[in-house]
């Protein structure tokens, strides 16, 4: 029975804890988006790696020949 006077406080300052933590995430605007970061998962990386060769050319790097021409092969 002196284990539930230990028990009960505890439980209930870490639930308290807990819903500090949530207040806090909402307000910084944690949960405003949830449809984003799902959906980055589908998004095609081909533009980055376009503008990335795009950058070496102008730069005289001979890498975005040897790039042009594996996407040529595939």
């Amino acid at each position: 029975m002196s284990v539930l006077l230990i028990m009960i406080p505890a439980a209930l300052f870490l639930a308290g804890i807990g819903i500090v933590a949530f207040i806090l995430a909402v307000k910084s605007g944690q949960f405003d988006d949830l449809d984003t970061p799902a959906l980055r998962a589908v998004f095609d990386d081909d533009d980055t790696i376009a503008t990335q060769t795009s950058t070496a050319d102008s730069n005289g790097d001979s890498t975005a020949d040897s790039d042009q021409d594996i996407k040529d092969n595939a």
